[in-house]
């Protein structure tokens, strides 16, 4: 006999069991949510305000360097003959060697120093011996060029540094200062007087140094005082000579 077989309704029927298990999500990792900083504090300056700031930052700056320059000029400077002080003069004598002897150039250096300021001083006070020193300045000042520097070196005693000038003019040059300078004549308390200059040179070439150009025409100059004191003797002692052979 035949088995009956149940007929099941499609879909009806038990399901079978997976063996295959399906694997665990693994657990996700917590995102690092990344915070935006806070944006620096901003300086709130009106660009008016900013502006005349810096405008007057610029006033004080410029001021401030014209009072450096006005100091240091005043350092280099006879307030008094408004001419370089012995300072200054040396400075301006140390440029001119270094460009005379990466050119080749030439120049002069004279000492003058005054004679009887300060019998002058003395007799009338140093209010007529300062206006003595003036005239001096401004008759050195007539007899050479704008190159040319004049400086005071001491109390009586200037510098002049003279472009261009070979010996023989030096020489000639310094006899014109001194005659210059013997012709100012001057009254004080109703009395004539006269002031006077010896000079000495020295000559700046390629091989000049110049401390020892200043030593060279100081060491002149007092020999030049020297020898226009015995003139001066001479002179006078001529001039009795002469006074008593009228008498006799």
């Amino acid at each position: 006999m035949k088995k009956k077989t149940r007929s099941t309704a499609p879909g009806t029927g038990k399901r079978r069991k997976s063996s295959v298990v399906e694997p665990k999500a693994a657990p996700q990792r917590a995102r690092r949510v990344k915070v935006p900083a806070a944006p620096a504090p901003r300086l709130s300056v009106a660009p008016n305000g900013a502006k005349l700031t810096i405008r007057r930052l610029r006033v004080q700056l410029a001021q401030a360097l014209a009072r450096i320059e006005q100091l240091e000029a005043s350092a280099d400077t006879d307030f008094l003959l408004d001419i370089p002080n012995r300072r200054g003069f040396e400075r301006e004598l140390n440029r001119a060697v270094a460009y005379i002897k990466r050119y080749h150039a030439s120049a002069a250096l004279i000492v003058l120093d005054v004679d009887r300021l300060k019998p002058i001083n003395d007799a009338f006070g140093h209010a007529a011996g300062d206006q003595v020193l003036k005239a001096i300045v401004a008759a050195l000042l007539r007899h050479v060029r704008s190159s040319d520097v004049i400086g005071r070196l001491g109390g009586d005693e200037f510098g002049l540094l003279l472009w261009n000038l070979n010996e023989t003019d030096a020489r000639a040059k310094a006899a014109l200062l001194e005659q210059a300078i013997d012709q100012l004549s001057f009254v004080f308390g109703g009395r004539t007087v006269s002031a006077g200059a010896s000079a000495g040179i020295a000559i700046l070439d390629s091989h000049a140094e110049a401390r020892k150009a200043l030593e060279e025409a100081d060491r002149a100059m007092y020999v030049r005082k020297a020898q226009r004191r015995h003139e001066g003797s001479a002179t006078v002692i001529a001039g009795q000579w002469a006074a008593r052979s009228r008498i006799r």
